[in-house]
């Protein structure tokens, strides 16, 4: 299932500042990769989330798209840096061949790569990219990553972006912003609404079919790095659930996944040597209360949900130990994140089993009465909500009905809703659910994490991120003080009030640590990412898999 909106690679400081201005020049050429080469067409049929059905849609800025469930829009647009978050600080060039901070880390210049051109022939220019970053400081609706953008201008072969505030940590959400061609998308009307449904860019593939059932996409004869492009198809089947794509996957129809899957080794990695797995530890997984709805809005309520899930259980039943359950309320990961936490943040350490006579007496506290049913009510209103996720989502499917299960006990009248992929993404964004399941961002630095998660600007009428809509000016203060913080020290200071915020006031509800779901069949083709060699997460799901598919080749 999709589950990552992840990034790529060049070593550098990042994590020690952001403040390096010089990144290598060339983009997979950089880290010494050179895929074999074999005779005859190669193609790799891949699956990042479970559709029914599909529509031919490409917007690279819309996060309800088919291609971007599919996984398909990062074979076709592409960002100036990529990010490898399977190795925290790591970092390369893509469309930008280095960059600069000024003024206090409130502008970024980038140069430009020379010689690069869009699928239709024409070449990408520094113009391009200043309208696309104008076209994200204009309409909110695609400006995902709530980028405070006041100006853009060019001067030669540079671009340079200007800020309100300093984004010293937000070097990931701004250079992973997707480039789109101004002589397309300066007549497409409001770019939130365009389907482009024949997209032009600067990736590897173009689109090569289209059918309600799945999209397959073909080399870009135009590509700047044609000579890694070493699989000439790739396709994306409509898999309607888990099961039928985990089918594909067994038979060797499919050779790239990124599915929760019960009874791994013995249905897959047993079978052969060459059917392989790798779950890089990324995010953290929570349970996300609608806050602008009773009875979530409540935080006596938030604590004892908090308090009666059984941790434990989610990770061991719902993700069949392959996520292990969170540790700390503020919701870093653990141990990635660890030099990130401050003193007084390690106290809130989150039950691994249900307290459910402390979940009771929290709600008693706040006035809650057990009425006869078994269930709290207050002013003559059951404590009861829906949790909602797709069906086809079985982990999640079997972690929210953990979760209800374990706060029925508690006297919360919870139920589990399965919804369509589509369904519950629309809603999502758009605010219409209880309580939901749902990862994290994952990023070089916690910023992503906690931006994600609490930053306001990202809950609009089809929100990218803060989908429990919360609006807290002290915490959009501190995010600006975190995206300002240059230095690791000055980073851990400035979290230390948004993980207490987070901690105390659960805004989400840590559940377990999240994986990069990633199955493949290297029977045919190889180049995979491995523990050994983390170029990147290994997950099927955009953006990352651009930089996994161009270090592939076939078997020799």
């Amino acid at each position: 299932m999709k589950r990552w909106l992840v990034e790529h690679k060049l070593r550098s400081v990042v994590a020690a500042g952001l403040l390096t201005s010089g990144m290598v020049a060339g983009g997979l050429a950089a880290i010494g990769t050179t895929p074999a080469s074999a005779a005859g067409p190669t193609v790799l049929t891949m699956e990042s989330t479970p559709e029914n059905t599909v529509t031919q849609s490409f917007n690279p800025y819309s996060t309800t798209s088919s291609a971007e469930q599919l996984g398909a829009t990062s074979m076709i647009y592409e960002p100036l840096i990529q990010f490898d978050l399977a190795k925290a600080g790591v970092y390369y060039p893509w469309l930008a061949t280095s960059f600069s901070w000024s003024n206090g880390g409130r502008s970024i210049t980038f140069a430009i790569r020379k010689g690069v051109k869009w699928s239709d022939g024409s070449p990408l220019t520094p113009a391009d990219v200043a309208f696309t970053y104008n076209l994200v400081k204009d309409n909110a609706d695609i400006n995902t990553g709530g980028l405070p953008i006041t100006s853009v201008s060019t001067s030669g072969d540079n671009v340079t972006v200007n800020f309100s505030t300093p984004q010293y940590t937000n070097l990931q959400g701004i250079g992973n912003v997707y480039i789109v061609p101004q002589s397309v998308w300066s007549s497409a009307g409001d770019p939130g609404k365009f389907i482009d449904p024949n997209p032009v860019g600067t990736g590897p593939y173009k689109l090569g079919t289209f059918t309600p059932q799945g999209i397959t996409l073909v080399k870009n004869p135009q590509y700047w790095q044609a000579s890694h492009v070493k699989i000439d198809e790739l396709d994306y089947p409509a898999y309607a659930s888990n099961t039928n794509a985990e089918a594909a996957l067994f038979s060797g129809q499919a050779q790239w996944e990124g599915n929760f899957i019960t009874g791994l080794k013995q249905l897959f990695t047993s079978k052969s040597p060459y059917h392989q797995v790798w779950f890089a530890p990324l995010n953290t997984n929570t349970l996300e209360p609608n806050l602008h709805r009773w009875p979530t809005n409540q935080l006596a309520v938030r604590e004892a949900v908090s308090l009666a899930i059984n941790r434990t259980a989610i990770g061991a039943q719902g993700e069949s130990g392959l996520e292990p359950p969170a540790q700390n309320a503020s919701g870093l990961v653990l141990p990635t994140f660890d030099k990130y936490m401050t003193a007084s943040i390690a106290k809130y350490k989150l039950n691994q089993t249900p307290d459910i006579a402390a979940a009771k007496a929290v709600l008693v506290k706040a006035g809650w009465k057990m009425g006869k049913d078994g269930y709290f009510s207050k002013d003559g209103k059951t404590l009861a909500f829906t949790i909602a996720d797709p069906s086809s989502y079985t982990d999640y499917a079997a972690d929210d009905s953990i979760v209800a299960q374990d706060l029925r006990r508690a006297g919360i009248d919870a139920t589990f809703t399965g919804q369509s992929v589509t369904g519950w993404a629309n809603d999502v964004a758009s605010g219409n659910f209880d309580m939901v399941m749902h990862w994290s961002n994952q990023g070089i630095t916690p910023y992503q994490q906690y931006e994600g998660w609490l930053d306001d600007s990202l809950a609009t009428k089809s929100a990218s991120g803060d989908y429990e809509r919360l609006h807290s000016p002290a915490m959009q203060a501190d995010l600006k003080k975190l995206a300002a913080a240059a230095t690791v020290p000055a980073q851990i200071a400035a979290l230390a009030p948004i993980e207490q915020y987070v901690a105390t006031q659960l805004p989400v509800i840590p559940t377990v640590y999240g994986a990069a779901f990633d199955e493949y069949n290297s029977t045919n083709i190889v180049g995979w990412p491995t523990p050994s060699n983390p170029y990147e997460s290994g997950q099927p799901a955009a953006p990352t898999n651009e930089v996994v598919v161009l270090h592939l080749s076939p078997r020799a």
